[in-house]
């Protein structure tokens, strides 16, 4: 697996990524307004690293790196389970300065499951455009912990 910085010419396959992960993994909401840019309004002012496995891109993660905010962790659904989503997330968790945060759909009950294998914490819960969600954070200390970078 190859984590990288995202470059121009991963967007369209990352649109196509996004747009798919999103269908497959958000079940309850009503999708059939979704569309391939969608991932260009996301991705605004983040940094984005692209996950490579046997020179394909399989998922992509982006953050705010000021605020040590991950925004978006998507996985191919052909590929979910194979570590991808645990290799972005060792990654994005070495970049963070403080406490990493992030906001998780209250209705993604594997995404909650995921972030909290890896040690991240519920903090409170909200209400935003897509429904009621979790805040997590990731610990400063767990942060350093794992030594990951990009590649």
């Amino acid at each position: 697996m190859h984590i990288r910085l995202f470059t121009e010419s991963d967007r369209p396959f990352l649109r196509t990524l996004f747009l798919a992960s999103r269908r497959e993994n958000w079940h309850w909401i009503d999708g059939s307004h979704w569309k391939l840019e969608d991932f260009d309004a996301v991705i605004i002012g983040e940094t984005i690293l692209v996950a490579e496995l046997e020179g394909h891109r399989v998922g992509f993660a982006g953050l705010l790196e000021n605020d040590n905010f991950l925004h978006s962790l998507y996985v191919d659904p052909d590929y979910q389970g194979r570590g991808v989503g645990s290799a972005l997330l060792e990654v994005v968790q070495a970049r963070f300065t403080s406490t990493g945060a992030l906001k998780c759909l209250q209705m993604n009950k594997a995404a909650q499951a995921f972030y909290l294998q890896h040690g991240w914490q519920m903090i409170a819960q909200g209400e935003g455009d897509q429904g009621k969600y979790v805040l997590m954070h990731y610990p400063l200390a767990s942060a350093f912990a794992s030594g990951s970078g990009v590649g």
